[in-house]
């Protein structure tokens, strides 16, 4: 369970603080594992029944929390069930991708109340570059469009999660590096704030799926876990005693540029044998064409001399040709069983690093290549890893779907809510909103 707070009884802990961490103890079990009785709760977070039956009183009077029915209780008096209250407030997760943005509003029940996608329109020029101007207006009007469709006032939004496509640091506020989609040091938080009053949190697009796997996905249940997102690009969310992994900057997990062939084929990083550039969809559609002699994998008319790069749309449609010609295609034969080759090591390599628990492969790309071949990667995978790790480790297909890179975003308020245990400010005059942005 994550935790950001001082063990009870150091220097630095204080009554609010024991409070605090008590509420947000209770509710990350409430939120993860509800409908959940006041006893559960108890024996979850590891609270004595005075200390629960005090904060569920409070969490039940500010409509954190809702008792949504009764458990029999072997003779004795119905127990109580509770679990957090879907109507407290809403959240909002954002996927940028590298050609369409998708937005999406959320009650805290994690139910869909409304969608908004767009594609970009402006043209690109190096095959590779997204504009950030042209992305931070696609995100915000897409906001504005979903806080309309759903009809819901916008102090009751409790966050915006933004997942993009890039390496995020922070200082003050999170700044963007995303050197396959040519962005360097972009302030996509700052950019947002000047358009939308909300609080912002922003994380790369494979961390927040891999928290959305990790919470209602493939990777629940698992301490040590790697959800990796398979589209244009190749990340990882890795998972280590619980925790995401982010090393010194931030940038752990950035498989898809991991070297397979010293001097191999040109990524669009600029790296020379990436693993992406064998793996990735655009590579997948290279060779393609390379195979069959400047053949197309992708629908007539999918690029033009301004954009060179296939759209990604027309990938996935392609990508899905591919696969249902394998049998009778060499070309395609040919194609996938390289990229079966490819992407078995580059797992094998996951597992020898990280002994996970579970593999899971996600992404547009990695569910539409596990239905017919994660047996195959399982295999491929086997040959180039360790005996030991890989006698441990489950690779499996993602449980979320098109939208779990969107729906993660949504957790990123959702996990800071938690993790605050929805305390709310002593000052008066103060709504749930002031209360979220001090939060930022």
């Amino acid at each position: 369970m994550p935790s950001v707070f001082s063990a009870p009884g150091s220097a630095t802990t204080t009554v609010r603080d024991l409070r605090r961490s008590n509420r947000s103890r209770a509710l990350w079990r409430v939120f993860l594992d509800g409908p959940l009785t006041r006893q559960e709760i108890g024996t979850d977070a590891g609270l004595s029944p005075a200390t629960v039956s005090n904060l569920v009183a409070d969490l039940l009077a500010e409509g954190v929390i809702a008792e949504v029915g009764l458990e029999d209780s072997n003779g004795g008096r119905p127990r109580g069930l509770l679990q957090v209250n879907p109507h407290y407030g809403y959240v909002i997760g954002v996927d940028v991708g590298e050609s369409a943005f998708l937005v999406e509003l959320f009650d805290l029940g994690l139910t869909m109340r409304a969608r908004h996608m767009s594609a970009t329109d402006m043209p690109v020029l190096d095959g590779s570059a997204l504009d950030p101007q042209d992305a931070i207006t696609h995100v915000a009007d897409g906001i504005r469009a979903v806080i309309a469709q759903a009809g819901v006032a916008e102090d009751s939004i409790l966050g915006v999660g933004v997942a993009v496509p890039g390496l995020v640091t922070r200082t003050e506020q999170a700044v963007v590096h995303g050197q396959s989609v040519g962005w360097d040091a972009v302030p996509v938080e700052a950019m947002l704030r000047d358009r939308i009053a909300l609080p912002i949190f922003v994380d790369n697009g494979a961390k927040t799926l891999g928290q959305a796997e990790t919470w209602f996905g493939a990777a629940r249940g698992t301490d040590h876990a790697i959800i990796a997102l398979l589209g244009m690009g190749l990340g990882t969310c890795i998972i280590s005693n619980g925790e995401v992994y982010r090393g010194a900057t931030s940038s752990a997990g950035e498989w898809g540029h991991t070297t397979v062939v010293v001097g191999g084929r040109r990524c669009r990083c600029g790296a020379a044998g990436c693993l992406e550039a064998y793996v990735g969809a655009a590579a997948i559609a290279a060779r393609y064409a390379e195979l069959s002699s400047g053949g197309a994998l992708f629908r007539p008319g999918g690029t033009t001399p301004q954009n060179p790069t296939p759209d990604p749309g027309d990938l996935e449609e392609a990508v899905a040709a591919l696969i249902a010609s394998r049998d009778t295609d060499p070309v395609s034969a040919q194609v996938l069983d390289e990229v079966v080759t490819y992407l078995g090591a580059g797992i094998a390599n996951l597992v020898n690093l990280f002994n996970p628990e579970r593999v899971v492969v996600g992404g547009w790309l990695g569910r539409a290549l596990s239905d017919p071949l994660l047996p195959a990667i399982r295999e491929a995978a086997k040959i180039n890893a360790l005996r030991l790790p890989y006698s441990g480790v489950q690779i499996v297909k993602a449980e979320l779907g098109q939208d779990a890179v969107a729906l993660g975003g949504a957790t990123l308020p959702i996990a800071q809510l938690l993790n605050t245990g929805a305390t709310p400010l002593a000052a008066p005059g103060l709504t749930r909103r002031h209360f979220s942005r001090t939060l930022v």
